[in-house]
């Protein structure tokens, strides 16, 4: 077994298979043993990482989360009893003086998370899907006109064989999954999607009531294409938005923005938002100013006004692209049906 890793798997109905196999080099991550087994696998050379006590979530689960397990509940029940919600709050009181185990389970998790997430987009190259990244503010309501273009976009992207992440908040980032997940259906579905989330625009002042309204949606409209969010705990009062498949959440706000970032092969698409968003701009910005020519990606701005007035950072990252490779993959435009004619 040298070179196995086992992660939060039962191997108590396989006790005689381990004792038939070399143990030395082998990893165990959170699994169950028969009576005996455990001790027998260290002493023959295998490392063995135990159960973390009073940790309300798995540290070495082998799968990314869905919108289901995390809000498992909230359909007869309020957000606050949900995993999400105790996970979160528990990271408000480990905040204040974290112990050890805290930090090694939350160290683990975002770990175990990524290798997860690994295997997920590896499983889009091998399908000819390409990751788009598209990045906003968490602020537009449902009913606003942003959150329905940025749903088109998403519609529009994943129609086209990309698949779009996100980073797995509500406003636009929900927009956006939603969008994707009802490219399976004909483009009434949107509509009537739409109509049905109007009724919560936002998450506050009630999550309860603004998941409950995307679970509408997902009962109306199920088994739909399959889009990524990658949230955080660190901005834990912003909710996962449900209409990502596969959710990929971490502890580590730092290593979720990398993640997000880099993976986005196929391009970055900014929709307008603050701060937030202009961070992932020039995030992006210095990891395609270093890159090399054939793995630059492009950078596609919506929203010129917003871009080049408001916010004007397109004057800087004009700037900075001068002379450089990505200076011919940087674009503002002002619709998504151009910023989905700019990528290949």
């Amino acid at each position: 077994m040298h070179g196995w890793h086992f992660q939060s798997v039962d191997l108590r109905q396989r006790s005689d298979e381990l004792t038939g196999l070399r143990a030395s080099g082998a990893i165990f991550m959170g699994c169950r043993f028969a009576g005996g087994i455990e001790a027998l696998l260290r002493a023959r050379g295998a490392l063995i990482f135990p159960t973390l006590p009073n940790i309300p979530f798995n540290a070495y689960r082998g799968h990314l989360y869905t919108g289901q397990e995390l809000y498992a509940g909230v359909a007869g029940g309020e957000y606050e009893a949900v995993p999400d919600a105790q996970i979160y709050q528990w990271t408000l009181q480990e905040g204040r003086g974290r112990a050890l185990n805290a930090t090694l389970a939350t160290a683990m998790h975002d770990h175990a998370i990524s290798d997860a997430l690994d295997e997920f987009l590896d499983a889009c190259a091998m399908d000819g899907m390409p990751v788009v990244g598209v990045m906003g503010g968490h602020a537009s309501g449902r009913d606003s006109a942003e959150y329905a273009q940025a749903a088109q976009l998403g519609r529009t992207l994943a129609g086209r064989g990309f698949m779009v992440a996100t980073g797995g908040g509500p406003g636009t980032m929900e927009a956006a999954n939603l969008g994707a997940y009802l490219s399976a259906y004909d483009a009434g579905a949107l509509d009537s999607a739409l109509r049905t989330l109007a009724s919560v625009p936002g998450f506050r002042p009630s999550i309860t009531a603004w998941v409950r309204a995307a679970g509408r949606v997902l009962a109306d409209f199920p088994g739909g294409a399959d889009s990524l969010g990658i949230p955080t705990w660190f901005y834990g009062h912003e909710p996962p938005n449900p209409f990502a498949t596969r959710i990929a959440k971490y502890f580590t706000n730092s290593i979720r923005e990398a993640v997000l970032l880099s993976r986005a092969g196929g391009g970055s698409i900014f929709l307008p938002g603050a701060a937030g968003t202009v961070q992932e701009i020039f995030q992006d910005a210095c990891e395609n100013y270093y890159a090399a020519a054939e793995a630059v990606a492009p950078m596609i701005l919506v929203g010129r006004r917003h871009w080049e007035e408001e916010l004007p950072v397109r004057g800087l990252l004009s700037a900075l692209a001068n002379g450089r490779a990505m200076a011919e993959q940087v674009h503002v435009v002002d619709s998504v049906e151009e910023a989905c004619g700019l990528l290949a």
